[in-house]
C-alpha cells in the first residue's frame, strides 16, 4: 500500500502507529482486508493542521474537544481498549453531564461527584484533563480547567480496597461446590485457582496454547466478553506456566481427542465462549437477571456458612498469588507465572499477610 505521504518525522511517526494498529488488528480477527480504513486514516496524515481548531477559535464545548481527543488517540490505542474505554465508557460519561460547557468544571466535577462513586469519579476527570491537556497543547483551548482536580478527590480507604483472597479451606470449598452443583464450569473454576491467570486469559485459552503432554501453557492471549475479540495479554507480554501433576491431570480430563489447535479449552454449556459477566453474576455470585433469579455457588456457600463474605471472581488470581508467597516462592517466579511485575506483586500481595505468631526476637 503506498501512502503518498512527505517524508517528514511528523508522518513517520503516524506510519509507525498505523503498522502498530495493523498488526494488532490481524492478531485480533479485526483485519480490515479491503485496507479502506487504514487508507482513510492516512488521507489525515499529511495535513495534521487540518484537524485541528486554530488558537483564535477556542472551542469550549467539552463533547466536541472529548471526540476530537479520540480521534488523536485511536491510532495510538489497542483497539480494545479505544472501543471500550474512549468510544463508549468515557463518552457516555460525558454524554450524561448536565452541561458541557468548560466554564462549568466545577459543577461538571461536583454532578460526577453526586452520581459516580469517589473512584469512578476521580477516574472521570483523570481523562477530562487529559483531553484538555491535549486540546491546549493544539490551540483548541487557552486553558485546562480540569487540570490537577483529580488529586483533590480522596478515595475512602475500606478494607474491601485490599486485596483479600480466599483462603485455601474456602478455595477447596468453592471448589467442591461447583463439582457437585455446577461441573460443567468446574474445570474452569479450578485453573483459576491453579493458575492464578486473569479470567479473560483463561477463557480465551485454546489448545494450540497447550503442549501435546499438556505439561506446558502459553498464555499470550485473552478473550474480552464485552467486545467479543481476542487481544493480547494485559502486559502484551506472553508467559510459559509449568504445568503440575494436578493440573496436567486436569487438563488431560477435559481434552477431546481430536482438540483443534483453535478449540477454546473452556467453554459455555451449549459450546460457545465463556462470558465473563454472565458466569460472574449468574453462576458465581447469583442474582436476578430480567425475569430469572440465579442462584450463586458463592452465595450458597455463604448461606451455609463455609464462606464468610462474598469475594468476585478475580479473587482466584490474589488467592494463587498469596498462596504461593506463603509456600516461599520467590516474588521474582510468582511474578513471572502470574504475568505482573516483582513491583506490583511487593505492593500488594507481599506485606498484606499477617502471621498468626510473630519470631522470637
Amino acid at each position: 500500500m503506498m501512502t503518498g505521504l512527505d517524508a517528514s518525522d511528523y508522518n513517520r511517526k503516524q506510519m509507525r502507529m498505523l503498522v502498530a494498529l495493523m498488526d494488532e488488528e490481524i492478531a485480533t480477527g479485526l483485519f480490515d482486508c479491503t485496507l479502506e480504513r487504514y487508507k482513510n486514516r492516512l488521507e489525515g496524515y499529511n495535513r495534521p493542521q487540518l484537524t485541528i481548531v486554530k488558537p483564535h477559535q477556542p472551542q469550549q464545548d467539552l463533547a466536541q474537544l472529548w471526540a476530537a481527543y479520540c480521534a488523536y488517540m485511536e491510532p495510538q490505542l489497542a483497539a480494545t481498549t479505544y472501543r471500550r474505554d474512549y468510544a463508549r465508557k468515557y463518552t457516555n460519561h460525558i454524554a450524561a453531564l448536565p452541561t458541557k460547557d468548560l466554564n462549568e468544571a466545577i459543577a461538571i466535577r461536583d454532578h460526577l461527584l453526586a452520581t459516580l462513586s469517589p473512584n469512578a469519579a476521580k477516574r472521570v476527570i483523570t481523562y477530562l484533563a487529559a483531553c484538555c491537556k491535549w486540546a491546549v497543547g493544539s490551540g483548541m483551548v487557552k486553558d485546562n480547567p480540569f487540570a490537577g482536580m483529580s488529586e483533590d478527590i480522596k478515595l475512602p480507604k475500606h478494607d474491601a480496597d485490599a486485596i483479600d483472597p480466599f483462603s485455601r479451606e474456602e478455595m477447596h470449598s468453592i471448589i467442591k461446590a461447583f463439582e457437585v452443583t455446577r461441573p460443567h464450569y468446574a474445570p474452569f473454576v479450578k485453573f483459576l485457582f491453579w493458575t492464578g491467570c486473569r479470567t479473560g486469559e483463561a477463557i480465551g485459552l485454546t489448545w494450540g496454547h497447550i503442549n501435546q503432554e499438556c505439561t506446558q501453557i502459553t498464555f499470550c492471549e485473552s478473550y474480552d466478553s464485552g467486545l467479543k475479540v481476542r487481544k493480547g495479554t494485559k502486559t502484551g507480554k506472553a508467559r510459559k506456566f509449568p504445568c503440575n501433576s494436578q493440573l496436567r491431570e486436569l487438563l488431560l480430563s477435559i481434552k477431546p481427542a481430536d482438540a483443534a489447535k483453535d478449540t477454546s479449552v473452556f467453554t459455555s454449556p451449549n459450546g460457545g465462549m465463556v462470558n465473563n459477566t454472565k458466569f460472574s453474576t449468574q453462576v458465581w455470585k447469583g442474582g436476578r437477571a430480567g425475569d430469572k433469579t440465579y442462584r450463586g455457588v458463592i452465595q450458597g456457600l455463604m448461606d451455609s456458612g463455609a464462606i464468610n463474605r462474598y469475594r468476585c471472581l478475580y479473587n482466584t488470581r490474589h488467592t494463587f498469588i498469596t498462596l504461593m508467597l506463603a509456600q516461599r516462592y520467590p516474588v521474582s517466579t510468582v511474578a513471572r507465572l502470574v504475568g505482573n511485575s516483582p513491583a506490583i506483586i511487593l505492593k500488594h500481595y507481599a506485606g498484606n499477610g499477617i502471621p498468626i505468631e510473630l519470631p522470637e526476637m
